[in-house]
């Protein structure tokens, strides 16, 4: 059985739409504020950034070692050519052992000479590897700073927005408390499938779908007595006449 409610009752249904219709705009707000999306998106950055930095520091840590390596071998070799140098220059040995030493300081002069080089192009390498890093670094703190940003400016709109929501709900129960429990359960249900569940009837339109009644919806909704509750055959809103 439809409710009953005398006009006086009906139009405070339609200070109870508005509060809902607030709090829906405030609850899509908190929703979809824009810095959700710069954290989504940054957060997906970090991860790949991350990695990347990972991969550039892996990348200089086995230059570095190897740079090392070569710099180690290059020493031993500096010093095995001198000490040879030296032999050599005391002249001590055999004509056949100063020949020897003759020969393998020249071996030592090329293999210094190879790993001089490979040296410096290890050098180029690590100029190449330390830019990648930097670059890396700086991209990732980058995004770490408008993540940051964002989610300051996420935190201040969701207070205001929280506390807006509370003092709405605060009001609702303020505005629903005083109305009959049948009305109040008809409002409810339709609320509950995602629509207006009330409005003001301007004129032959609903004020919640905007659709225009037919003549003979009008004349049943103006005729009928002032305490029915009527109903928009459309979109099924309580119609609070004038």
């Amino acid at each position: 059985m439809s409710p009953q409610a005398d006009p006086f009752t009906q139009r405070k249904l339609l200070d109870l739409a508005a509060t809902d219709r607030a709090a829906d705009t405030a609850a899509h707000r908190r929703r979809s504020l824009p810095e959700l999306a710069v954290i989504e998106s940054g957060t997906k950055q970090l991860t790949e950034l991350r990695a990347a930095v990972v991969v550039a520091e892996t990348e200089v840590g086995d230059l570095d070692r190897e740079g090392r390596r070569l710099d180690n071998e290059i020493d031993q070799v500096r010093a095995r050519s001198k000490r040879d140098r030296d032999r050599l220059a005391a002249g001590s040995g055999t004509p056949r052992e100063l020949e020897s030493l003759q020969h393998e300081i020249e071996s030592l002069d090329r293999r210094q000479g190879v790993l001089e080089d490979e040296a410096l192009e290890l050098m180029e390498r690590r100029e190449t590897a330390d830019a990648a890093l930097s670059a890396a670094a700086q991209a990732r703190q980058l995004v770490l700073d408008e993540v940051a940003t964002a989610e300051q400016r996420r935190d201040d709109a969701f207070a205001n927005l929280d506390g807006e929501l509370a003092r709405l709900r605060v009001q609702r129960a303020e505005q629903a408390g005083p109305l009959p429990s049948d009305l109040l359960a008809l409002y409810e249900r339709i609320r509950g499938t995602g629509r207006v569940a009330a409005a003001e009837l301007v004129g032959n339109q609903c004020g919640a779908c905007r659709v225009e009644l037919d003549r003979v919806a009008f004349n049943a909704a103006r005729s009928a007595p002032v305490d029915a509750v009527v109903r928009c055959e459309n979109c099924g809103a309580i119609l609070v006449r004038n």
